[in-house]
């Protein structure tokens, strides 16, 4: 209801909708209630208001509002007209609510609404109508335009406190909210009332004529202006919410989402007894990630804890590993993450109960927040300098919100109460360092238990089952144990899709990760490592709702990566709360399919029972493989028993350890965690270093540092993973699934990955258990023979006997041919190899048939080549990742078509601005603004017919560019303004771009810098990119640049390469569908790249969506 937001269809998904704002509030500090307190308040929104956006209609805004304490003096003498009196202020509340504008269902919903009343015995004062004028507005918001009435609620004499009346509010607001979702409260309270719409800044006092009356009077206002990332208008969306006004983006929301469902079948509370099931869902989904998060706070602050404790506890400020913070911080930090994970990402968080008003930054200070105290008593907060006009001589103090901290306001107390004080009072309340040292176990402090060492040829058995190649030996695994780093790459993947090969890969291979672009950022893990956590406890959770000492009875681990001697600790526990059960990750081969589908469906009721039975920590471990049984794939087993045991309410009882031999790759981790994996042992990885030492593979280490270096390696990647989508901590990336699955059935992932994005089908349980008893028959051949070597693999380098490459010797080799003798023959030789490769191995694009027409156009009808040449642009490879000479002569060639070559992100030299002699010009038509900004100067930028803004990058989105050392020579530094010999790492966010009205305000400087220029911005494609795509063209951009997940790069991880972001055909035609259904289409100029190989790449491309289009590994 009253949003037009369309249901999900073709490859569009309202749930990846996004949006960003300017927010701020006004306070009188002592609490005087007056007029002058909203009409400031509405100056400051309409001062944010290029923080915000407009539609495809000039007059329909993104949403704006203001939330004011209830006008008594003005609503007393409007209800009296009414016929109805009004009791004191405290002693009724007010609903402002959105009503259906069909007359029927309006009544019905007015029904529903009274009802709850009488029966949470309350007295129903009387109704008013909100008067409103809807003619500034535009015809796509008054389509979907609600009723707005207040509802006027007595407060019965037997409620002794007016926290207890709101608590009654809530308790009938969400039992209206179970019988019906044809009706919204946008605030019930006998505080607030809150005023919003489908409306910009300008619009909202001349849509609420009631906010124009000088008998209005607050002394608060918190003030709100979105900026979507759609057209379609939703009254609901906008805010401010009940309790919060929100700057920012939860990129952890799915698992916090999953994680508050597990804990509500643990809720209990003496404040609302047997009521508390009416409260139940916490979380109403299909809001914004912002109104999940305000439903969330309501509820810890209904049950008892004060505003600024709860969201203390939702956003935490960094504490692990702070040296400077107090310890009883610390410990309320530490006790409290036991109950419960961060709600993490990029935030500046506005709340008030309409007595206390503040501000939180995330941790990461990732969203600006700027105060001033004026000397005349008011607190001014926004989200940038400047949005009222005080004089200099009346400011008191001027300030930032930094990053974790708080800002509070008490207007019963009629003071500011600073952070130090605010959290040392929330942090003594309770004893908690008390409660920790008496319950929370360190794992370091459990008594050891020995653990054999296999043979050579049980470990060889193991990896054959489990799929091992000797790339995973040579190019992951042991650079990882020698150097404690990941492995880099370059030049992209041209391998198949994992549904694609025909050599079985791992089910984890099907699974992308996501990635942060524009509408939040991502962390730079370097220089922000003080932020990042990788420590987490397991054990069952209690109560949210009621803190008490054994809530932190957990096992705190340091790391989610164990070795075998921290695994044997947990396997025989025998502390009070604490007992383990292990579960078996196999199926009887000899039952096929159906034997994984009765083992999984054994497994999950094993593990109910276990919990049942007092189970607290489940080990999920496939060792017990032998020739009659093969193993389920770990992926598959944590996820199904993860959901297996939300859907149960059983979650939160048990932690989940998996034991696997089939975790050997960062992207292998961060799939079992972000699937709920609290810790992982991958034995046989270590007994894989173990045997390589052994067999002289590794030389000059030993094997407790191989152990170490690689554990080392693999928190390094995993932090990195998190970093890309902008989280901190992994206790919120755990079971926050942020990850696109490709190739995999829909019911299959509804079952097992519950959730999980997968839109173009594939496989299901039975091809999954097919590969894996064809693992295992090579393993456990019919006949008994020597055991084989593992195979070499070929994912990463070419091999006769390897994984499928589409570049391999013979396609190299015809495309350099006939490039340099003019042979079109051979090209065509090359292009019908390419295609066929795609068709039948390795692209989505090869998977789809082009009609023709049955009669073809006169070749004088159609667009010329000389005009098709000006659609082609080179991939952005800066100077310094390729040559000079290969630099100068891209840009040469493309000049010479009409083409547009691109500088990349290291800058151009100056003295290639001037053509040569014979007229060619050396000078790249697109110039890159990026994370870094190498070589940006007022010259570069007017010197371009293109500026591009490279937000991500196909090879390693999230990350930033990085050229070593040793390649910084003299002219290199000179173009780049930097030092020779100095290594050079972008960092991965744009640190003046952490959101979409930010990205907006560089598209605004830069058209600025040179009116001529057109301006692109570069994305990833991902699921979702398509509405960070209309984003892009309401901020006013003339190109968007979807890139796919394959093209080459100068270095990044081989994670990054392989795992991060989805083939462009995908994110292509979600952007064009998006585009179309939100009416941007007109607007922008779509451009796709990414291995584009041939003249069938271009058309298909055409086809999906695209009008211009990139090349670079084969240029």
């Amino acid at each position: 209801m009253f949003s037009a937001l369309p249901p999900k269809q073709g490859l569009y998904d309202p749930q990846f909708e996004h949006d960003a704002c300017g927010v701020g509030f006004v306070v009188d500090i002592a609490g005087r209630k007056s007029n002058d307190i909203v009409r400031r308040s509405l100056q400051v929104l309409v001062n944010l208001q290029h923080r915000g956006a407009k539609g495809c209609e000039a007059n329909t805004g993104d949403g704006a509002g203001v939330l004011l304490q209830i006008p008594h003096e003005f609503l007393k003498p409007e209800c009296k007209k009414l016929g109805f009196d009004l009791p004191t202020p405290g002693n009724y509340g007010v609903g402002m609510v959105f009503l259906p504008r069909d007359s029927h269902s309006q009544q019905w919903a007015k029904e529903i609404i009274e009802a709850a009343i009488t029966r949470a015995g309350q007295r129903l004062l009387g109704w008013r109508d909100v008067p409103t004028n809807n003619s500034p507005i535009g015809e796509s918001a008054k389509a979907v335009e609600p009723v707005f009435k207040q509802v006027f609620v007595g407060r019965n004499p037997y409620i002794k406190s007016v926290d207890e009346f709101e608590r009654k509010l809530y308790l009938i607001r969400k039992r209206i909210e179970k019988v019906t979702s044809e009706l919204y409260f946008d605030s019930f309270s006998s505080r607030t009332v809150i005023y919003k719409g489908m409306l910009s800044a300008e619009q909202i006092e001349i849509y609420f004529p009631d906010l124009a009356d000088p008998r209005v009077a607050s002394a608060l206002a918190v003030v709100h202006q979105r900026f979507s990332t759609n057209t379609f208008p939703s009254w609901s969306l906008a805010h401010p919410f009940r309790y919060i006004s929100h700057n920012g983006e939860i990129n952890t929301l799915r698992g916090n989402i999953n994680w508050m469902k597990a804990r509500e079948a643990l809720f209990e509370s003496g404040l609302f007894g047997e009521d508390i099931h009416d409260l139940l869902p916490v979380i109403v989904e299909g809001g914004s990630d912002s109104a999940m998060i305000d439903n969330a706070l309501e509820m810890l602050v209904m049950c008892g804890r004060s505003l600024p404790q709860a969201m203390m506890m939702l956003i935490p400020e960094a504490w692990d590993g702070h040296e400077t913070m107090s310890d009883e911080k610390k410990a309320f930090y530490e006790y409290h993450s036991c109950l419960m994970e961060p709600w993490d990402g990029p935030a500046s968080m506005v709340f008030t109960d309409g007595v206390r008003i503040g501000a939180v930054l995330d941790r990461n200070g990732l969203r600006p927040s700027r105060y001033c105290v004026t000397k005349d008593g008011l607190v001014v907060m926004a989200s940038e300098v400047g949005v009222l006009d005080i004089p200099p001589e009346n400011i008191l103090v001027k300030g930032r919100l930094q990053p974790g901290k708080m800002l509070l306001i008490d207007t019963h107390e009629r003071r500011i109460i600073d952070d130090t004080e605010l959290k040392h009072k929330i942090a003594s309340e309770k004893p908690y360092r008390q409660w920790l040292n008496e319950n929370l176990v360190r794992l370091s402090d459990l008594p050891a238990h020995p653990v054999p060492e296999p043979s050579h040829e049980t470990v060889l058995l193991r990896q054959q089952v489990f799929g091992y190649t000797h790339e995973d030996l040579r190019i992951l695994m042991g650079p990882m144990a020698v150097n404690g780093e990941e492995a880099v790459g370059s030049m992209g993947t041209d391998t198949p899709l994992a549904v694609l090969s025909d050599r079985q890969p791992p089910l984890f291979n099907y699974f992308k990760q996501l990635f942060a672009q524009v509408t939040n950022p991502p962390l730079d893990a370097i220089r922000e490592e003080l932020v990042t956590s990788m420590s987490t406890a397991l054990g069952p959770e209690q109560n949210l709702l009621k803190p008490v000492p054994e809530s932190c009875r957990m096992i705190k681990i340091l790391s989610p990566i164990m070795d075998n001697d921290d695994l044997a600790k947990l396997r025989s526990i025998a502390l009070p709360g604490f007992r383990s059960i292990v579960l078996p990750m196999r199926f009887k081969v000899s039952e096929g399919g159906e034997g994984m589908r009765r083992a999984l469906h054994d497994l999950l009721e094993t593990a109910s029972n276990g919990i049942k039975n007092g189970a607290t920590i489940l080990i999920l471990s496939d060792r017990q493989i032998n020739k009659d049984y093969a193993p389920i794939p770990s992926l598959l087993a944590t996820s199904g028993l993860h959901h297996h045991l939300v859907r149960e309410g059983m979650r939160t009882k048990a932690t989940v350890i998996v034991e696997t031999a089939d975790a050997r790759e960062v992207h292998h981790y961060c799939l079992l965690i972000g699937y709920g994996a609290s810790a992982i042992n991958p034995y046989l990885a270590f007994e894989t270093l173990d045997d390589m030492i052994r067999q002289g593979l590794l030389t000059a280490i030993d094997h407790r540092k191989a152990v170490n270096h690689y554990t080392k390696a693999v928190k390094k990647g995993v932090l990195k993973v998190m970093s890309k989508m902008g989280i901190s901590t992994l206790q919120s990336y755990r079971g926050a699934q942020i990850f696109e699955a490709i190739g995999l059935d829909q019911n299959f992932v509804d079952t097992y990955f519950t959730n999980t994005p997968s839109r173009i089908g594939g496989i299901g349980l039975d091809e999954i258990a097919a590969e894996a008893i064809e693992r295992h028959r090579r393993a456990f051949p019919e006949r008994p023979v020597r055991l084989p070597d593992i195979d070499w693999g070929g994912q990463y380098q070419w091999r006769h006997d390897g994984e499928y490459h589409m570049y391999n010797p013979d396609s190299i080799h015809k495309l350099q041919y006939c490039t340099r003798t003019n042979n079109y023959k051979i090209f065509k030789e090359y292009s019908g190899l390419i295609n066929s490769a795609s068709a039948t191995l390795c692209t989505l694009r090869g998977l789809m048939d082009l009609k023709f027409a049955d009669k073809p156009l006169p070749l004088e009808e159609v667009e010329p080549a000389e005009s098709i040449m000006k659609r082609f642009a080179t991939g952005a490879m800066s100077f310094g990742s390729i040559s000079k000479e290969a630099h100068e002569t891209l840009a040469i060639a493309m000049n010479r078509i009409g083409g547009r070559s691109n500088t990349g992100e290291g800058g151009e030299d100056p003295a290639r601005y001037i053509p040569d002699p014979n007229g060619d010009s050396r000078s790249s038509a697109i110039k890159q603004v990026a994370s870094a900004r190498f070589g940006v100067t007022s010259e570069y930028l007017v010197n371009a017919n293109e500026l591009q803004i490279k937000m991500a990058q196909g090879a390693k989105p999230g990350e930033g560019g990085q050229l070593p050392g040793h390649k910084v020579d003299e002219i290199i530094a000179r173009v780049r303004h930097s030092t020779p010999g100095v290594g050079l790492i972008s960092p991965p966010p744009h640190h003046d771009i952490y959101s979409i009205e930010d990205l907006a305000q560089l598209i605004y400087d830069l058209k600025n810098s040179n009116p001529q220029a057109r301006i692109s911005v570069k994305l990833v494609a991902e699921v979702g990119v398509g509405t960070i795509a209309a984003g892009v063209a309401k901020a006013h951009a003339d190109v968007v640049l979807i890139s796919g997940d394959s093209g080459g790069t100068g270095a990044s991880p081989l994670t990054s390469i392989k795992h991060a972001g989805i083939p462009w055909e995908l994110g292509l035609a979600e952007t064009h569908q998006v585009l179309v259904l939100n009416n941007l289409r007109s607007r922008i100029i779509v451009q796709t790249d990414g291995q584009l190989k041939t003249g069938r790449d271009v058309v298909v491309a055409a086809l999906l969506g695209a009008e211009e289009f990139g090349f670079a590994t084969s240029a």
